[in-house]
C-alpha cells in the first residue's frame, strides 16, 4: 500500500508555482553539475600528467551574483604556456580536450542517460527532470565548443588545435560528427519522449520545456561566440540565435503540444 501510495505520489502532476520553482532550481543545479564535472576534467588530467599539484584547486573569482548562478569566471586553474614552452603540446591538447570529452561526454551525458532510467523506474518525476537537464547541458557544453568555438585559436579548441597541430576543419570533422550525432538523437528521440513522460496531461508544460531546452542549447551556449573567440565564432553565434533557435522553438512547440503519454516507449 505504502509503495502504491509513493507511486501515485510521484506521478501526480506538477502545480505550476511547483513547476516553476523547480525548474529554476533544477536548471542551477544541473548547470553547476555539467559545469563543475567539465573544470575538474580539465584539472584533473592536467594533473595526471604532471602539470598541477592539486587538482581540486580550481580558480574562483570574488564572489558575485554571476558566479553563484552561472559560475561565471571559476576555471581549471592550469596555466598551459609552460606547458608549450616545454615542448608538450600534446599534454596541453589533451588538458584541454578534456572538459568537453572526458567531462561532459565520458562523465556527465552518459550518468544523465543513466539517471533518468533509474528516475523512470522509480517513477520519479522530479529526479527524471533533473536528469533531463543535465543532458541537456552536456549537450550544450558540445556546442559550445565545436562548432561555435573550433575557428579560433584562443581558449580550449585553440589549444587542442595547437597541441595536436590539427586545423579547425580537422577538429570540426573529428568532434563535429559526434556532436550532431548527439544533438540529432537528443532533439529528435530523448526530448519528445521525455516531455511525453515527465508531463502526460500538459501540454503547456511540455511547450514550456521543450521551448526552455532549446533556448538553452542554442541561446545560451550557442550564444558562446559573442563575447569573444573571434568573428567566425562571433557569425556561428549569430546563426545560432538568430536562426537556429526560432527555428528550433517553432519545431518542438509543434512536437510538444503533438506529444501524448504511450508509457511504453524509452529513449
Amino acid at each position: 500500500m505504502e509503495k502504491s501510495t509513493s507511486a501515485r505520489h510521484s506521478a501526480r502532476s506538477w502545480s505550476w508555482p511547483e513547476f516553476l520553482l523547480l525548474v529554476l532550481v533544477q536548471l542551477w543545479l544541473a548547470h553547476a553539475l555539467v559545469f563543475f564535472a567539465h573544470e575538474y576534467a580539465h584539472s584533473f588530467t592536467a594533473f595526471l600528467l604532471g602539470w598541477k599539484a592539486d587538482p581540486l584547486a580550481l580558480h574562483f573569482p570574488p564572489s558575485s551574483l554571476t558566479v553563484w548562478l552561472m559560475q561565471l569566471g571559476i576555471d581549471q586553474n592550469v596555466d598551459e604556456a609552460p606547458i608549450f614552452a616545454a615542448g608538450h603540446g600534446v599534454d596541453a591538447g589533451l588538458i584541454a580536450l578534456a572538459g568537453p570529452l572526458l567531462g561532459n561526454g565520458i562523465i556527465t551525458y552518459p550518468m544523465s542517460r543513466l539517471a533518468y532510467v533509474w528516475a523512470k523506474r522509480r517513477g520519479s518525476r522530479t529526479w527524471g527532470m533533473l536528469a533531463y537537464w543535465a543532458c541537456t547541458a552536456s549537450v550544450g557544453n558540445f556546442i559550445d565548443y565545436v562548432p561555435i568555438r573550433t575557428f579560433t585559436l584562443d581558449g580550449d579548441i585553440g589549444s587542442v588545435q595547437r597541441g595536436f597541430g590539427w586545423s579547425s576543419w580537422t577538429v570540426l570533422f573529428v568532434l563535429g560528427t559526434p556532436t550532431l550525432l548527439a544533438l540529432a538523437y537528443f532533439l529528435l528521440r530523448i526530448v519528445p519522449s521525455t516531455l511525453r513522460w515527465l508531463f502526460p496531461d500538459s501540454a503547456a508544460q511540455r511547450f514550456l520545456v521543450a521551448v526552455l531546452t532549446v533556448c538553452i542549447l542554442f541561446g545560451f551556449f550557442g550564444a558562446a561566440g559573442l563575447s569573444g573567440s573571434g568573428p567566425i565564432s562571433h557569425r556561428l553565434s549569430m546563426i545560432s540565435v538568430f536562426g537556429c533557435l526560432p527555428s528550433a522553438v517553432i519545431l518542438s512547440a509543434v512536437l510538444a503540444v503533438r506529444a501524448r503519454y504511450t508509457g511504453t516507449r524509452r529513449p
